[in-house]
C-alpha cells in the first residue's frame, strides 16, 4: 500500500520518472550482504552491519552498478541492469562503443564479443570476426583464438546477438565448447536471454527508472579515425545521445580512461564536464608510477573534478596490518578531488587474498568478511563519493546501514 501511495502522489506531481526527485526507490539486497556480514571476524563494525539485517533498504547513488550486475547476469544487457537497479544501484554504467555503422552501444570493450555474447553460434556472423574461433590444438597446447569486435558488425547485426557471462575455454576444439567458459563462483542461472542494448537504449532504460547514468568512452580497437569517424565525434555523440535522453549534467557522470577525452568535455561540454570521471590507470599502465600532490594538483588545475582509479590504488596497510587510505588517497583529497573506486565484487571469493584488485593489501584478506572492511575504509578514511561493484546490493546494504546517500 506505500508503495502504491508513493507513486500516485508521484503521478499526481508528475515527478515519478524525474531525475533529482526527493521520493526514495526501494532497494532489494538479498542475502548476499547478510553472508558478507557473517563471514567477518568479530568487531564493532560486524555488530553495526549485523543490526541492519532486518532494515528496508532504499537506493543510493554511493552504489555504482558496474557494468550492471554481472556478478550474476551478463554484464551490459538490459537483465543486468534492471538487477543493478532493483539492489539500489543509483548510478548504472554503459562502457560505450561503436559498431561498423558508428552506432553506440554497450560492451566493456570493442573487442569482447566472442567472450561476452553468443557470436560464434551464428556461423554467417562469425565468419566476419576479426579473428575468427580457430580451435585449440591440445597435441601442441596451442589455445583456441577467436575476436569479434562491435566494429565488425552493423547495429542490425549486434542486435541479433545474446549477452552471455563472459568467459571462455581457451582449448575449446568448437565454438560450442570455446563459449562455455563461466568462472565457476559466477552462475549461468540468469544468461538465458541476455538483452544487448545501445547506448541510446541503456540511457532511456535509466531514465525511466530514475538512476543516474555513467557511461564509459571506450578506447577504440580500431585504428582512428573510423571510416571519418573521429574520436572528438565519438566523445560528442555520447554526450548528445544523454542530451537527446533527456539526461542532465547533473544526474551524469561520464567517464574516460583518456585525459584527452576529459579535456574535450571540459572544453566542449563544460557542465557534463563538472561530474566526468578520469579513470586513472597510471598505477598500472605506467611502470614506476608514484603518486604526488603535484600530480593530483595539475590534474586539478586541468579541470579534472572526480578521479577514480583501481581499489588497490586506494589502499595499504599500515604497521599492525590494518587496511587504511594510500598516499594515492591522501594526495588526491588534499589536491581536492572526489574519488570513485572500482571494482568490488569482481575478484571471486577472497580467501586467497583477493588477488589484482587488493594486491596492496593482499596479506590483510582472509575470506570474503573482508569486503566489508574494504568499503568501511574506502567510505570513511578515503572517502570515496561511490563505489562500482558487480553486485551492487552489497555496496547499497553498507550505505543504508552508515545513513550514506
Amino acid at each position: 500500500m506505500k508503495k502504491i501511495t508513493v507513486n500516485l502522489i508521484a503521478s499526481s506531481l508528475g515527478l515519478l520518472i524525474l531525475s533529482g526527485c526527493s521520493i526514495k526507490e526501494p532497494a532489494y539486497v538479498g542475502v548476499r550482504p547478510a553472508f558478507l556480514v557473517d563471514e567477518m571476524k568479530p568487531s564493532a563494525l560486524k555488530n553495526q552491519l549485523a543490526q541492519c539485517r532486518d532494515d528496508s533498504f532504499q537506493r543510493t547513488d554511493f552504489s555504482i552498478g558496474h557494468r550492471g550486475a554481472p556478478l550474476q547476469f551478463p554484464e551490459h544487457t538490459k537483465e543486468s541492469y534492471l538487477a543493478a537497479i532493483r539492489s539500489g544501484a543509483g548510478i548504472v554504467e554503459c562502457d560505450v562503443t561503436f559498431t561498423k555503422d558508428k552506432q553506440l552501444v554497450c560492451r566493456h570493450s570493442q573487442s569482447d564479443l566472442h567472450t561476452t555474447t553468443d557470436v560464434l553460434a551464428h556461423p554467417e556472423l562469425a565468419k566476419k570476426c576479426t579473428v575468427p574461433f580457430t580451435p585449440a590444438n591440445p597435441l601442441t597446447g596451442d589455445k583456441a583464438k577467436a575476436e569479434c569486435r562491435t566494429s565488425d558488425f552493423t547495429l542490425a547485426e549486434f542486435k541479433t546477438l545474446k549477452g552471455k557471462m563472459d568467459g571462455a575455454n581457451p582449448m575449446a576444439t568448437t565454438a560450442a565448447e570455446y563459449m562455455q567458459g563461466t568462472a565457476k563462483w559466477r552462475t549461468d542461472l540468469y544468461a538465458q536471454h541476455g538483452t544487448l542494448m545501445t547506448h541510446a537504449e541503456s540511457a532511456a532504460l535509466f531514465k525511466a527508472h530514475g538512476v543516474k547514468v555513467t557511461p564509459e568512452l571506450k578506447s577504440a580497437a580500431v585504428a582512428m579515425p573510423f571510416n571519418g569517424f573521429t574520436q572528438t565525434m565519438y566523445a560528442q555523440k555520447l554526450i548528445d545521445e544523454l542530451k537527446a535522453a533527456g539526461f542532465s549534467a547533473s544526474d551524469s557522470y561520464v567517464q574516460s580512461f583518456d585525459l584527452n577525452d576529459i579535456k574535450y568535455w571540459i572544453k566542449n561540454s563544460p557542465e557534463f564536464a563538472k561530474q566526468a570521471v578520469f579513470l586513472d590507470n597510471r598505477v598500472y599502465a605506467e611502470k614506476g608510477f608514484k603518486a604526488s600532490f603535484e600530480d593530483m594538483k595539475s590534474l586539478a588545475d586541468s579541470g579534472v573534478k572526480i578521479i577514480a582509479p583501481p581499489i588497490y590504488a586506494l589502499l595499504t596497510l599500515n604497521e599492525q596490518g590494518e587496511i587504511i587510505a594510500s598516499d594515492y588517497a591522501n594526495y588526491a583529497k588534499q589536491a581536492g578531488l572526489d574519488i570513485i573506486a572500482w571494482s568490488l565484487e569482481r575478484s571471486g571469493p577472497l580467501n586467497d587474498g583477493g588477488g589484482w584488485y587488493y594486491q596492496t593489501i593482499n596479506q590483510a584478506i582472509k575470506g570474503d568478511g573482508a569486503t566489508m572492511v574494504i568499503l568501511d575504509v574506502l567510505a570513511k578514511q578515503v572517502g570515496v563519493i561511490g563505489v562500482f561493484s558487480d553486485w551492487p546490493a552489497t555496496v547499497t546494504y553498507y550505505a543504508n546501514c552508515m545513513d550514506l546517500k
